[in-house]
């Protein structure tokens, strides 16, 4: 009975937090996700399929969601058979979909198309193919009903530079293109092929990018964005584009944050070494744009010579170019900013490294006549010498007069060090 009740009031928190979910968006709605997900950690095996079977399709795919993937294989034993299937079929419906994408143009929109079967891409007419991590059977769908030849996605990094962009025999524009992906942990440049075929637009990849996801949000919700697929291809460049120079205004806030780390009085090495990998991660990043943006400007310029495009195209192409020269400057700007901030990381380096070396030095010169005449006391000359004397008196004296000596040499190395500055300033000031 206590277990009931437990399990109704488990019950009864998710719904409330499911309840925030569906009406709250932004910071909110991640605080009530992580929340759920706290919950759902703190739960059993058989409490959690207790839990999915208590709820619609829908949430019960937000649940499953949150679940960790290796607590995923013991939930699934304890879960009743029909639920299992329902998870798996869902599962298999989301990545198909992610698969492929098809679109048309619909009222001068994009249009997508859900496609689950080989004869649902044979009755579309699309404009744009997008095709994200697919199996051999898409790319074969593809090949069959449209007759044009897409590359494995994973062979993509591995071609030469002359083959990245070319015509193919039968007329197909194969370009294969750099798209930049800055994640918060990590960037990297993403390979993507596109081939323009007929009428329509295939692009192909392994890897979900922001650029074409604002490019399906755009031209799904403004008519007459675009017109045919060479369209489609344009502005994704010009995503392309405008996104690197977001990422570019990104890099601007992180060096101007350390900055000012940098051009403080003083640093520890810890703190350098922190800085010195917060500046390299920038310089990384800075490093592919460059390498982007020069990688658009060679497709575009291979569409312009190829004389592809039509009289508004070139426009459109010239328009994009121009940004890209107004990139060019900022990245060779932001490197000449990289190369001073840690220029002055090390600075501070070193002079951490002359002050542990000056310390050093000290220390040194000071127990430099201790040591001579600590050489001297131990000699059997000094022990015949003060033989009149008790040992105890004679070595206290002796230790006593050791801390005298050391003491007015740190005093004179003190004197000189702060006399040398003054010398200087007089110099300075005779010499003006």
């Amino acid at each position: 009975m206590h277990d009931y009740e437990h399990l109704q009031n488990h019950l009864l928190e998710i719904k409330n937090l499911l309840a925030k979910h569906k009406l709250v968006e932004s910071l909110v709605h991640k605080q009530n996700l992580v929340e759920l997900q706290r919950l759902l950690e703190q739960l059993d095996t058989d409490a959690v399929a207790r839990i999915l079977e208590a709820f619609s399709a829908d949430d019960r795919q937000i649940i499953w969601s949150l679940v960790r993937e290796e607590r995923k294989e013991s939930i699934r034993l304890v879960m009743s058979a029909q639920i299992h299937t329902e998870l798996l079929a869902d599962a298999k419906h989301r990545n198909r979909n992610m698969m492929i994408r098809v679109f048309d143009l619909h009222e001068g929109r994009l249009r997508h198309i859900p496609i689950e079967t080989k004869d649902d891409l044979a009755r579309v007419k699309p404009i744009w193919v997008d095709l994200v991590m697919p199996e051999d059977e898409h790319l074969a769908w593809a090949s069959d009903i449209f007759g044009v030849e897409l590359p494995n996605p994973h062979d993509l990094t591995d071609l030469e530079t002359s083959a990245r962009f070319y015509v193919a025999e039968n007329g197909d524009i194969h370009l294969h293109s750099d798209f930049l992906l800055d994640l918060k942990d990590e960037s990297r440049n993403v390979a993507v092929a596109f081939v323009l075929s007929k009428e329509t637009l295939f692009s192909v990849r392994c890897k979900e990018l922001p650029v074409f996801r604002l490019q399906r949000l755009r031209a799904r919700a403004q008519s007459g964005y675009v017109s045919e697929a060479k369209d489609v291809l344009l502005d994704l460049y010009a995503a392309e584009v405008e996104y690197s120079a977001n990422a570019l205004e990104d890099v601007y806030t992180e060096l101007e944050e350390v900055g000012r780390q940098v051009f403080k009085s003083q640093m520890t090495d810890e703190e350098a070494a922190k800085i010195l990998a917060a500046i390299a991660a920038e310089e990384d990043l800075n490093g592919r744009i460059r390498r982007n943006v020069l990688d658009t400007r060679r497709a575009l310029s291979f569409l312009m010579r190829g004389k592809f495009l039509s009289r508004v195209q070139h426009e459109d192409v010239r328009e994009i170019l121009r940004d890209i020269e107004s990139l060019d400057g900022h990245t060779a700007f932001l490197f000449n900013k990289i190369n001073f901030q840690m220029d002055a990381t090390v600075g501070f380096i070193n002079i951490n490294q002359n002050k542990d070396i000056k310390r050093l030095t000290i220390i040194s010169v000071i127990f430099m006549p201790l040591n001579l005449l600590a050489g001297v006391g131990g000699m059997s000359e000094y022990s015949m010498m003060t033989q009149s004397i008790p040992w105890s008196v004679s070595y206290a004296g002796f230790t006593i007069g050791l801390i005298v000596v050391g003491w007015l040499t740190f005093k004179g190395l003190k004197f000189f060090e702060n006399r040398k500055p003054k010398i200087e300033m007089a110099t300075n000031q005779k010499v003006r």
